[in-house]
């Protein structure tokens, strides 16, 4: 491994829980799991990925998949607060409705890269991040999510000139390959260092 510094002292202490979320993305996920990850991806942009994943626990306990009730309290709970949560309610409730298409294709095997690009154009609140983000944590781990703090830190360590956001498919492939490529120089797999960057941003490994 040829992390440079401070990675690679990052990388030692926070090395097992990387590892053991990086099993729980790769292991069989239920319907209901592969519901709910979709639900988490729904929730997270521009909120904390926190609240997101007590937004989604607290879903998961009331039974939303089964039962389909308006969302936007839990969403709007100031203990774990979504922005735009009325939106995003309205996302998850729809949701519901598409997941049987969604199951669908996801079943059909295609490439991740089809995959992503068919979530990004046909489910509410999915962009080529969330799809990435949605596609990862369900054991798909040939994409990159890039958001801001890759973005931040691709800059940081000479990989892009600037951390603007891609605006389109073509874009956003261009920084992957480049996030892909910078993971391969430092020796360690893309999603291990997707976390790593997380979590020294935030103190935690989150998903």
């Amino acid at each position: 491994m040829r992390l440079p510094p401070p990675l690679d002292e990052h990388y030692r202490h926070f090395a097992p829980a990387i590892e053991q979320r990086l099993e729980e993305f790769k292991a069989p996920k239920s319907e209901h799991d592969v519901f709910y990850e979709f639900c988490y991806c729904i929730c997270t942009p521009q909120s904390k990925a926190r609240n997101a994943w007590q937004v989604v626990e607290h879903l998961r306990a009331a039974q939303f998949y089964e039962q389909g009730f308006d969302p936007t309290p839990i969403l709007a709970d100031r203990a774990h607060y979504i922005r735009f949560h009325r939106t995003k309610a309205r996302r998850l409730f729809a949701l519901r409705t598409q997941f049987g298409a969604i199951g669908t294709a996801l079943a059909q095997q295609s490439t991740s890269q089809e995959l992503r690009r068919w979530i990004a154009q046909n489910v509410a609140g999915f962009g080529f991040k969330e799809a990435s983000h949605v596609l990862r944590n369900l054991g798909r781990f040939d994409v990159a999510i890039v958001d801001r703090h890759i973005l931040r830190n691709l800059v940081r360590y000479g990989v892009l000139a600037c951390a603007a956001q891609p605006r389109t498919e073509a874009q956003y492939r261009v920084i992957e390959r480049a996030f892909m490529n910078f993971a391969g120089t430092c020796g360690i797999e893309l999603q291990a260092l997707d976390l790593l960057l997380w979590a020294i941003e935030t103190g935690e490994v989150l998903k």
